[in-house]
């Protein structure tokens, strides 16, 4: 038990991390990268809000749901989470890849990045579902995924919104019939669009798109695992409290 809990510990404190409102250097930058936004050619806006949009689609249709879960079950939250950190050391690695080769390209190529770099992190994100044997052809477990990436890729005020609903997802999962994709993909880009713009400048692309993407991996490796851990420990107290 000492695993979990040092981990319990760690997600309390990563909870009230999230909460802390943006600092002034935080609320600045915010600022700039709004006036850099402008500067962004229009068919960068068009190429990331349609790749977002299709992602969306096809997490809620649960299209691409055609793989069986090859992981084996695992039963305690250390054994789940060294999976996880395993699988993310490879999505990180592939990520970084791509991103180095798409932004040697120039704008092209930079924006090819965009939708492989959304498919190397759904697919990561399907990986902990199954790793945690969540049965990912549920609706509510796709809307569950979506939620883990909104949290990782928003502005102050949408994460503790989303880690509210994460932290009550059991009555919460109820409400959800669709998902806004579009304030979806309007968080995602502002996260995002200022060190993608630097992707595509000539000259500094490669080295930016793979420092770039290995820190989002990162980023979103780290709130999946405390998403789910989240859970975890919300399941263990309702079994305890029967």
């Amino acid at each position: 038990m000492k695993y979990e809990e040092k981990a319990y510990d760690e997600l309390l404190d990563w909870q009230r991390k999230l909460r802390r409102r943006g600092n002034k250097f935080g609320r600045l930058s915010k600022n700039v990268q709004n006036k850099m936004n402008g500067m962004i050619p229009e068919k960068v806006h068009k190429a990331l809000t349609e790749a977002i949009k299709g992602m969306v689609q096809t997490v809620l249709t649960g299209s691409n749901l055609v793989f069986k879960n090859n992981f084996p079950q695992m039963f305690t939250l250390e054994e789940k989470e060294t999976k996880i950190r395993e699988q993310l050391d490879i999505y990180r690695k592939t990520a970084t890849v791509e991103g180095a080769g798409t932004g040697a390209g120039g704008l092209l190529l930079g924006l090819a990045d965009f939708p492989l770099l959304l498919s190397i992190k759904l697919k990561f994100l399907y990986d902990v579902g199954r790793i945690y044997q969540y049965d990912l052809k549920n609706y509510e477990e796709r809307i569950f995924l979506l939620m883990v990436f909104q949290l990782a890729f928003s502005s102050d005020e949408k994460r503790i919104e989303t880690l509210n609903i994460i932290e009550n997802w059991d009555e919460e999962k109820k409400r959800f019939v669709d998902l806004d994709w579009q304030t979806f993909q309007q968080e995602y880009r502002d996260y995002i669009d200022l060190v993608k713009m630097l992707q595509l400048v000539p000259g500094i692309g490669a080295v930016v798109g793979a420092y770039a993407n290995y820190k989002l991996l990162d980023r979103l490796g780290e709130t999946a695992i405390y998403a789910y851990r989240m859970r975890y420990f919300n399941q263990l107290n309702n079994l305890n409290a029967y």
